[in-house]
């Protein structure tokens, strides 16, 4: 029997930094959606648990328990096996949850694999902040340290752009470049009716990682820059902690020729269109 998982890139189209708890973790308020680019993987019965990685972002890729792959599969416990391949296409460290989306996506094949329940959310938590919002990929409002998911309404059709200048930006620093950690949560969401109109809303929330991460990598305010400068694009943001910036575009085909212009100009990028993504 094979399985296979599709790990989809988390976008935070807004991500409100609220608070931070007497543990040290941040309190956030973000409209998260999930793009149809990611990676893959393939989920075959075997003896042993192992994982092997290829693609064209397989280059550094952990094969042993650091993997947040392999993290997922010992919430099962002990006892089964699984041959694991991961193709890997999405920029590690990216602000976009490559690793929790893969360790998501690890957590629904073997639960079909294995005939399996999905451990609990606790469970599921301690793999990371971003792990509970990917098992189940659409657009929701994620609260608290990544445990609170509420259903958002439902999305206009619009086209994605994600572009990584492959500079890796820590997160931890950029945390704590921040300025002020209590700041406005998000209002409610209202519900939009074009691309445009969702865009039009975005432009007046916020990232508040995003100016911590252009001070310590200063060539996001170059890739920011240059999708707002496509055609056709609505709003250019960054994502999560960096350094991945993404354009919102009327539809795919907008962003796709956008994709293929920042590629001949930026060849040095990697940069994907794409729509979005629901389980």
């Amino acid at each position: 029997m094979t399985v296979e998982a599709f790990a989809p890139a988390k976008i935070n189209l807004t991500l409100h930094v609220t608070g931070q708890r007497a543990d040290g973790y941040h309190l956030l308020d973000s409209l998260v959606v999930f793009a149809d680019i990611g990676d893959r993987l393939t989920l075959a019965q075997a003896d042993d648990l192992s994982l092997a990685v290829n693609g064209p972002r397989a280059a550094g890729v952990p094969v042993d328990g650091r993997n947040l792959v392999l993290k997922a599969a010992a919430l099962f416990g002990a006892g089964q096996g699984a041959a694991i391949r991961l193709d890997k296409r999405l920029p590690a460290a990216a602000g976009i949850g490559g690793g929790s989306s893969d360790a998501a996506a690890a957590l629904r094949g073997l639960a079909a694999l294995w005939g399996r329940d999905l451990p609990g959310p606790e469970a599921v938590l301690s793999l990371g902040a971003d792990v509970p919002v990917c098992l189940a990929p659409g657009p929701v409002r994620m609260r608290g340290v990544g445990e609170e998911i509420l259903p958002a309404p439902a999305l206009p059709e619009f086209g994605l752009l994600l572009v990584n200048p492959g500079v890796e930006v820590p997160t931890p620093a950029v945390f704590k470049g921040l300025v002020r950690k209590n700041n406005a949560p998000m209002p409610e969401l209202p519900g939009w009716a074009s691309a445009a109109d969702l865009a039009d809303w975005l432009a007046g929330q916020r990232n508040d990682l995003e100016p911590p991460a252009r001070a310590e990598a200063p060539v996001i305010d170059a890739v920011l820059a240059a999708i707002a400068a496509t055609p056709g694009c609505l709003l250019a943001r960054m994502s999560g902690s960096g350094a991945t910036c993404f354009g919102i575009y009327a539809d795919r085909a907008a962003a796709e020729r956008a994709a293929a212009l920042l590629r001949e100009t930026r060849p040095d990028w990697w940069a994907e269109a794409g729509a979005p993504y629901s389980l």
